[in-house]
């Protein structure tokens, strides 16, 4: 469980700095989109779709980070690497591949075909 903490711990810090320097560029082409008298369609086009792209990858990480933090309080708890749904272990080989895991690999098959 060490090995596992110390990877989710790693995770949650990229997470974070990912998330700041995403958020200094929307911040940036936000600032940018002001300046934009003169800009054709195509340039005001383009900064829209990169500011949503970056707004986007923000969404997904600050996801991924809520995710690493649960996971690390169900080591905090003793919880972890127990199913939420069925309370049985989810297996070891589960929990390599994805550490934030909260189901067990049937409970997920069951999930994901409803």
């Amino acid at each position: 469980l060490k090995a596992m903490r110390a990877q989710l711990e790693e995770e949650m810090a990229r997470l974070e700095g990912e998330i700041v320097d995403a958020e200094a560029d929307i911040a940036d082409l936000i600032r940018d989109s002001g300046d934009g008298a003169g800009d054709d369609q195509a340039d005001a086009g383009s900064k829209t779709y990169e500011r949503e792209q970056e707004m986007s990858i923000v969404a997904n990480d600050r996801d991924l980070l809520l995710q690493t933090e649960r996971a690390l309080a169900r080591l905090d708890n003793g919880t972890y690497g127990t199913c939420e749904s069925c309370a049985n272990a989810i297996g070891k080989l589960r929990l390599q591949a994805f550490p934030k895991a909260t189901l067990c690999i049937t409970c997920k098959e069951r999930e994901d075909r409803r």
